[in-house]
């Protein structure tokens, strides 16, 4: 019964009229910039952040979760359209989506990726809302030790799942660790690595490093390297599946979805993940296996689903522990914080109506999705055809008011600037950026738990170890630690990392 009252309180959030209009904002931005290769779903939500410290928190969280989910169903689109994938969980979806293009069949192969994407996101965010709660009682047994043990995990699981050089991604986390450190003491009030500037006495401020580091360095590296983009075609017809095809697209989509929602949850990159996972299992288990790279429906209907699914439950760590497992997640984290929220298991106790509104605005943006995507696909279509250069001044001049309408601070707006040099030359030095943003987010709370721990146990490390939840965990950091330095595993990642570039 109480899943029952607590969703019926989430849907009567949920549907009042200003939280459906930021959720219909939310899912249309995110296809939009799915669409539109090049500018992703982590550089537009780090460029919407400074608008949501003038929303309702609950309106604000919800509109950037539309526009997260949103993504991965645009980012179909111009992966089967113009063989360019919007997402990168969208690449898998080329192979396939684009060759059925090229057949004449775009319009079966967008509905089959819009009905998977839909049906996983439905049955991900029923597993949401059913694994969220009991998760949430048991984090709350969590102490300091606990939580830092947590966050041990997650750093050390996107180092796993980050692609290329392991070192290259550690060098990343210290970083953010480092950046995170910057600003005043906690606990004895005195200034560390700030340089003597006032500025940085608070810390460095979330919205500008962020912006900087994905937004302004994703406009940087697309200027550099703009592809041509030709429109498979102006006119997309058939979309309606055929029941061959309903037959065909119905164990993959179901499979998908398991998938995804299980590796969803990991730390680092679960959509995507999840999407390559899918393909593989696809086509391993398919009695056609030489279908697959010249138009397989499993192709197309397995990933799609795969990678919606794992956009859903990425959200259970979030809204159970405070911990984001992906890039995109750290950004939700940072506008809760904008928000005065502290990320945790509290949430779902302090503020029902929140955790409960969000979980059923994904129900209600999938189904707007749906509803919407496949009559818009002409204008998708028309969008694919704007030059870069023409949408860059726009994103940039609205990075820059974004950025400057948090705190009024000009200095904000140099540290965007410096920070979109330093990402741009992370991505040139083919380095991940997004484990510095998991890094920087966990960082000061990692730092928090961890001296609040030692503090408790009056300064014995062992309390780490000898309390068994938090022993667990960090067998768990060591194991994976272990697994991604092994020779075979570090030379799998680095051909991976190679065949993408």
């Amino acid at each position: 019964m109480d899943l029952f009252n607590n969703l019926a309180l989430g849907f009567s959030t949920a549907t009042s009229l200003a939280n459906l209009f930021f959720c219909l904002i939310g899912v249309l931005l995110g296809t939009l910039i799915g669409v539109l290769p090049g500018i992703g779903a982590t550089a537009t939500i780090a460029m919407l952040l400074p608008i949501t410290f003038q929303l309702e928190p609950v309106s604000s969280l919800i509109m950037l979760a539309g526009i997260y989910y949103g993504a991965q169903y645009g980012g179909s689109t111009t992966a089967i359209l113009i063989n360019m994938p919007g997402e990168s969980s969208s690449a898998v979806t080329a192979i396939d989506g684009y060759q059925m293009a090229r057949k004449g069949r775009a319009g079966a192969a967008l509905a089959i990726a819009a009905l998977g994407s839909f049906f996983a996101g439905t049955v991900s965010t029923f597993l949401v809302a059913i694994f969220a709660p009991p998760l949430t009682k048991i984090a709350l047994q969590f102490g300091a030790a606990e939580y830092f043990s947590l966050m041990v995990v997650g750093l050390v699981s996107s180092i796993a799942l980050a692609s290329g050089s392991i070192i290259k991604a550690l060098a990343m986390v210290v970083l953010g660790l480092l950046l995170g450190l910057v600003g005043t003491d906690i606990y004895s009030g005195t200034p560390r690595f700030t340089l003597g500037i006032r500025e940085y006495s608070d810390g460095l401020n979330f919205v500008a490093v962020a912006v900087g580091v994905f937004g302004i360095a994703e406009i940087l590296r697309n200027l550099e390297g703009e592809k041509n983009r030709t429109v498979l075609m102006s006119k997309v017809s058939g979309l309606l599946p055929t029941k061959a095809d309903f037959k065909e697209m119905f164990a993959p989509v179901l499979r998908g979805t398991a998938i995804g929602s299980a590796l969803g949850i990991l730390p680092g990159g679960g959509a995507i993940l999840a999407a390559f996972a899918s393909y593989t299992v696809e086509k391993r288990v398919s009695k056609k296996p030489e279908e697959f790279g010249h138009g397989a429906i499993a192709g197309v209907a397995g990933p799609e689903s795969a990678n919606n699914a794992g956009a859903q439950t990425s959200f259970i760590p979030l809204l159970t522990l405070g911990i984001p497992a992906n890039p995109v997640m750290a950004l939700m984290v940072g506008a809760m914080i904008i928000q005065g929220i502290v990320p945790g298991p509290n949430v779902a106790t302090e503020q029902p109506a929140l955790f409960w509104g969000i979980i059923a605005s994904m129900w209600i943006g999938n189904l707007m999705l749906v509803v919407l995507n496949l009559p818009l696909i002409g204008l998708w279509v028309k969008l694919l055809t704007i030059p870069y250069y023409v949408l860059f001044p726009i994103i940039m001049a609205f990075c820059s008011i974004g950025v400057y309408s948090v705190n009024s601070n000009v200095f904000d707006l140099y540290a965007v600037a410096f920070f979109g040099f330093i990402g741009y030359v992370l991505v040139k030095l083919r380095c991940e950026p997004a484990p510095l943003l998991l890094g920087f987010v966990l960082g000061p709370l990692l730092e928090e738990n961890l001296r609040r721990a030692m503090i408790l146990s009056r300064g014995d490390p062992t309390t780490f170890l000898t309390r068994p939840i938090s022993a667990t965990l960090l067998v768990i950091a060591l194991g994976v630690l272990v697994i991604v330095l092994l020779p075979s595993v570090r030379k799998k990642r680095e051909e991976v990392f190679q065949d993408e570039e």
